[in-house]
């Protein structure tokens, strides 16, 4: 199929769900949101769409008053400085519009469970752990996210060996699904007399939250153990069995939630860990099938591979995967700082799809 086409179609099938909705039909809820998505995502496109035609179709009227023998001099010298301004930015026009054409990642637009765990380092990582927690929870804030501390497994000097949460919102795994992988940082510790810089780190990963029409999930592959709650150095949190371990027997993924005093609500919160788990493993293994492509990208989301670090002596914060450095680590740690990395990495993602539909 010729882009032309291609951008017809997407014009005529934007067309088509724009009179369904506004011809008053009847339709269940879900079908009616389902649309209304569908619409609200095509919008944009038709603009860009419309956008560049618009161009092309002045560049074909200038490209006639130029060629024009009996025109008016001063007009057609007008017209060739207007021909070439839309000329330059005709390229930048169709760049934007095959960004939006790219297949759509089906788990961008979804919540996302965020879980932050110190890696090797001891007191340090833990505490780095906690540094990247609230940055994230700051980062959320800003974009006026809702962020929801599920777990949290505390050092008891203000370090997390473990930190799990939901955030909700729009566009929340679009925005923070390259933060996945390790994340190391270069510091003198607080605890540290001599002054020497360690290294320590922690591990990020983000899932995109799972509802249940994304998986099936037989109840009888699960094994449910309930045991008391306890806190930093095995202090008891309540003196309830409210602590839940979810078991998915047949990929052995575990989830432990202990934060609230409900066991009901502790379980809730583990079947969405779980769940979120299990979505993003399935999507692992179809990413798998296209190794090709992913070797082209920005990366894998793989939590083991090294993807940032966090420099203080020398204020840096660098991202291995795109080479990018920025000496603003304070800003980032706020969350402030976070989104021109981000939109470096979609950037890069971008380009990288680009090139293999070309």
């Amino acid at each position: 199929m010729s882009i032309d086409a291609k951008l017809d179609q997407v014009a005529t099938r934007h067309k088509e769900l724009g009179d369904r909705l506004a011809s008053g039909e009847q339709m269940d809820p879900q079908e009616l949101a389902k649309l209304s998505k569908e619409y609200s995502d095509l919008s944009p496109v038709v603009e860009k769409i419309e956008a560049l035609r618009k161009a092309q179709a002045e560049m074909g009227d200038l490209a006639e008053l130029i060629a024009d023998p009996d025109g008016d001099a001063e007009m057609r010298e007008l017209a060739e400085a207007e021909f070439t301004q839309l000329k330059d930015h005709l390229p930048e026009l169709e760049g934007e519009l095959k960004v939006l054409l790219l297949p759509k990642d089906e788990a961008d637009a979804k919540n996302a469970i965020l879980e932050v765990r110190a890696g090797t380092g001891g007191d340090e990582a833990a505490l780095f752990a906690a540094d990247l927690f609230r940055m994230y929870q700051r980062y959320a804030d800003a974009h006026k996210w809702k962020f929801e501390v599920m777990d949290v497994n505390e050092t008891g000097i203000g370090g997390y060996k473990e930190a799990i949460a939901n955030i909700s919102g729009r566009d929340v795994f679009a925005r923070l699904k390259f933060e996945s992988g390790v994340h190391r940082v270069q510091r003198v510790p607080t605890t540290e007399s001599g002054g020497r810089i360690h290294t320590s780190a922690a591990t990020v990963a983000v899932l995109p939250e799972a509802e249940e029409v994304d998986l099936d999930l037989d109840e009888n592959d699960l094994r449910i153990d309930v045991y008391r709650a306890s806190g930093p150095g095995g202090q008891s949190v309540n003196t309830t069995d409210s602590a839940v371990r979810i078991t998915h027997v047949p990929t052995g993924i575990v989830v432990t939630i202990q934060d609230e005093k409900s066991q009901h609500k502790n379980k809730a919160k583990a079947m969405k860990v779980l769940r979120a788990r299990l979505y993003e493993a399935q999507r692992a293994a179809r990413d798998a099938e296209r190794a090709a492509d992913r070797r082209s990208q920005v990366g894998s989301g793989d939590r083991s591979e090294r993807i940032r670090t966090y420099n203080f002596p020398q204020g840096r914060v660098t991202d291995h995967r795109i080479n990018m450095t920025l000496h603003k680590i304070d800003a980032i740690l706020e969350g402030e700082g976070l989104d021109e990395m981000i939109d470096a990495l979609t950037t890069e993602d971008q380009a990288a799809r680009l090139a293999t539909v070309e």
